[in-house]
């Protein structure tokens, strides 16, 4: 199973690529990965160096399965922004859109940071969960190390869906740090799962996430998950990263569709 770093070492946006299943959710290639892809894509593809990733929108539309190409288009380039659209096809079918913002830094007299750490123990002092052994989890989950710090677990009939995890890649050497923190942005179930009190299908239906800071630094990630609504098959969530030294560095969005 090539681990992250791998898989990037060989990727050729033009000609694509067929996933291993190693990084595959259910019969689908899972999100974070597809989408960190469509990020190397888009800076790939830009003449010249590309400003820091800020702001990503991405539609999971069909199944990402078989021969998976990557379709960037400028959009845009202003003197700070530039706008990148990707399309993501399977085989020839749409799989998934992306609308990717990179930004310039400017010099501004607004700053500001709210969005503190949780009160929950470091990574070092939480036990590892075995993620990938539970009858339920995906492949992919194998390509990364995780530590429960706080909330529910899956499948435990919470009252309060909420999945508190650091989060760590198996092996990302070399990779930007930015390519692989969306790589892991997607990484833990959907929040509703904890509301679960057995095994059924869920399929996140699309992400939106900022990027807060440009290069983020760090080894393990605290990555919360929280359901704020779920009714009629559906449920909404809000979704946080920070680093072990309390810094947010990614705040999102998730519809997903529950089948429960």
């Amino acid at each position: 199973m090539p681990s992250l770093s791998a898989l990037l070492s060989s990727f050729d946006p033009e000609k694509g690529l067929e996933l291993p299943d190693g990084w595959r959710q259910g019969r689908t290639a899972y999100g974070g990965i597809v989408t960190a892809l469509g990020v190397v894509a888009a800076i790939r593809s830009h003449d010249g160096p590309m400003p820091p990733l800020r702001s990503v929108q991405v539609a999971f539309i069909g199944p990402a399965v078989g021969q998976l190409q990557f379709r960037p288009q400028l959009l845009r380039e202003g003197s700070s922004v530039v706008n990148v659209g990707v399309d993501v096809l399977a085989d020839g079918a749409l799989a998934a859109r992306q609308m990717l913002v990179f930004g310039r830094a400017r010099d501004s007299a607004v700053v500001h940071a709210f969005g503190e750490l949780p009160p929950v123990a470091g990574p070092d002092a939480c036990g590892e969960f075995p993620m990938a052994d539970m009858p339920f989890a995906p492949a992919f989950t194998r390509n990364f190390q995780m530590r429960p710090a706080g909330g529910a677990l899956p499948l435990s009939g919470a009252t309060r869906p909420e999945l508190l995890i650091w989060v760590k890649h198996v092996d990302a050497a070399g990779v930007d740090p930015a390519v692989a923190l969306v790589a892991m942005g997607d990484a833990l179930p959907p929040a509703a799962f904890t509301s679960f009190t057995g095994a059924a299908p869920i399929s996140s239906i699309n992400w939106s996430f900022d990027l807060l800071e440009p290069a983020p630094v760090g080894e393990w990630f605290l990555l919360r998950s929280f359901s704020q609504h779920a009714r009629d098959g559906y449920s909404s969530q809000d979704m946080q990263v920070w680093n072990a030294r309390g810094r947010l560095l990614m705040r999102g969005r998730q519809s997903v569709a529950v089948f429960a």
